[in-house]
C-alpha cells in the first residue's frame, strides 16, 4: 500500500527550491542503483518553477542528465512550439540548460494542422510509445515511473483528468484525448490515473489558497471521480507538497509543520 507523506512550505519559491533540491537527490539515488531514472514531468505555474529552480541549482551537477528518460504527464493539443504547450515551458525552463540526450525525452504530440482529431492520433501514438518503452519486468503498458509530477486544479483536476469527465472513468487506456476542457485550451492529451499509478512515486504540488478546499477533500478521502487527483497516487509512496494557504483547510491531524 502507498505511504502518503505531506510535506508544507511557507510559500510557493520555498516549495520550488526544496522540490527541486529533493528531486535531485532521488534522481541521483536511482542512478547511484544503477538505473535510469523516469522522471514524468508537469506543467503549471509551480511545476516549470521547481524546473527552474532545477536548472538553476548548483546541485543539478550530480546527476547525469544524459541518463533520464523525460515523459510529460499531459499536454496542451497545441501547434509545436507554443509558449503554451508544457512541452515549450519545461525546454525553456529545464531541459534546455542540461545535457540531455535527445533520443530520451518524450513529448506528447502537437496539432500539426489536424485540429481536435489529431488529438486521438497523438493519445494512440503517445500510449504505443509508452508500450514500446516498458520492459518485462515493468508488468504492463507502460515504464514504471520513478517519479511523476503533477499539480492540480482547484476543482481537483491533474494532469487533464477533470472531475467527472469521460477521462476519470477510463480504467483500460494509458493515455487519452480530452475534449472540451472547463479550461483552455480545451483539446488536450493526458496520462489516465491507472497510468499515473504505475509510477513508484507521485509528487502532488499545489499552491495558493484556490488549491486548499480540493486539497482537504483529496486528503480528506474524497473519491476520484469528483476529485481525480485523489486518484494519483504511486506505488510507493504519494508525496503532497504543498504551500501554507493550499494547506490551510487540512484538518490538523493532516496539516504537518510548515517546512
Amino acid at each position: 500500500m502507498t505511504r502518503r507523506d505531506i510535506v508544507v512550505h511557507a510559500n510557493p519559491d520555498v516549495l520550488a527550491a526544496a522540490a527541486a533540491a529533493r528531486l535531485v537527490t532521488r534522481l541521483v539515488d536511482v542512478q547511484a542503483a544503477g538505473r535510469v531514472p523516469r522522471l514524468v514531468l508537469t506543467g503549471g505555474g509551480i511545476g516549470i518553477a521547481l524546473l527552474e529552480h532545477l536548472a538553476s541549482g548548483p546541485a543539478h551537477d550530480a546527476v547525469d542528465w544524459r541518463h533520464v528518460d523525460f515523459y510529460w504527464g499531459d499536454e496542451r493539443f497545441l501547434p509545436p512550439g507554443d509558449p503554451e504547450r508544457n512541452e515549450t515551458q519545461a525546454r525553456a525552463a529545464l531541459l534546455d540548460h542540461l545535457p540531455v540526450d535527445p533520443e530520451r525525452v518524450y513529448p506528447m504530440g502537437a496539432d500539426t494542422g489536424t485540429g481536435p482529431a489529431g488529438a486521438e492520433e497523438a493519445a494512440q501514438a503517445y500510449a504505443d510509445l509508452l508500450a514500446g518503452q516498458a520492459r518485462p519486468e515493468d508488468h504492463g503498458p507502460v515504464p514504471t515511473f520513478d517519479i511523476t509530477l503533477l499539480g492540480m486544479g482547484g476543482e481537483g483536476h491533474t494532469a487533464s483528468v477533470f472531475p467527472h469527465s469521460p477521462a476519470v472513468y477510463e480504467t483500460e487506456r494509458t493515455v487519452v484525448a480530452v475534449h472540451g476542457c472547463p479550461k483552455p485550451p480545451p483539446t488536450r492529451v493526458s496520462l489516465t490515473l491507472p497510468a499515473i499509478r504505475r509510477s513508484t512515486e507521485v509528487w502532488i504540488l499545489a499552491t495558493g489558497d484556490a488549491k486548499a478546499a480540493a486539497v482537504a477533500l483529496a486528503l480528506g478521502g474524497a473519491g476520484e471521480v469528483a476529485i481525480p487527483v485523489a486518484g494519483a497516487t504511486g506505488t510507493r509512496r504519494t508525496l503532497w507538497l504543498l504551500d501554507r494557504t493550499a494547506a490551510a483547510k487540512l484538518p490538523r491531524d493532516l496539516g504537518p509543520p510548515v517546512a
